[in-house]
């Protein structure tokens, strides 16, 4: 399974690319803001760290609007992936974008018909956001499991991104699973390579070796 990071912070992007777990990164409006930067300036130093696809989300809600970014931002570089919202614009927008061979990740997906409906248009990626799901007490991971049936079922080319990823069980059942890529928060990434046992072992380890070199 590949590893994207959701974030748009660069730091964070030089840090988890140093530990080879940077397959792509995605961003959105809201983690940009957060950064207090030009958004294309972001961007396009994402696409100089990052060799995998580079997700850049459009504003705009009207089909007309959405290709209009899209063919700006795909300028920016090579590897930039172009976010749009399940909606019927962005369905629309979609299946433009990939007639010309423009890639696109369809994204805010909630069921498993709206996955299809995005494979269909020719989304390179679709994006199920499981968290939201489970803030509603609903079973985000069900999601995941129908789309990937679905997909399995017709043969589609479209990979899976579990999104809204809120801890390490969402990163292990995404793989379980058979999903195609993990966008994952830098904060949850940090986590995955932690366990108590490790670090109990690690430092009983190194206690016998002071002992050793007395």
């Amino acid at each position: 399974m590949k590893f994207f990071l959701d974030t748009a912070n660069v730091r964070e992007i030089k840090e988890a690319h140093s530990m080879g777990m940077v397959d792509g990164v995605t961003t959105n409006p809201s983690l940009i803001a957060k950064e207090g930067r030009d958004f294309e300036e972001v961007i396009k130093e994402i696409c100089e760290i990052v060799d995998g696809p580079v997700n850049a989300e459009v504003v705009s809600v009207d089909t007309e609007g959405m290709l209009k970014e899209a063919r700006h931002l795909v300028r920016i570089g090579d590897n930039i992936v172009i976010k749009v919202p399940m909606t019927v614009d962005g369905l629309k927008a979609t299946r433009r974008l990939s007639d010309e061979n423009i890639k696109t990740n369809v994204t805010l997906v909630f069921s498993p018909l709206q996955a299809l409906m995005a494979a269909k248009a020719g989304a390179a990626f679709v994006s199920p956001f499981i968290g939201r799901l489970d803030d509603l007490s609903q079973e985000g991971m069900l999601l995941v499991e129908q789309i990937v049936e679905i997909y399995s079922n017709y043969a589609f080319d479209t990979e899976i991104i579990v999104a809204s990823i809120r801890n390490p069980l969402h990163v292990l059942d995404s793989a379980l699973i058979g999903a195609d890529i993990a966008t994952i928060p830098f904060s949850v990434l940090s986590k995955l390579a932690s366990h108590p046992l490790t670090d109990k072992g690690l430092k009983s380890f190194l206690d016998d070796w002071k002992k050793s070199q007395k």
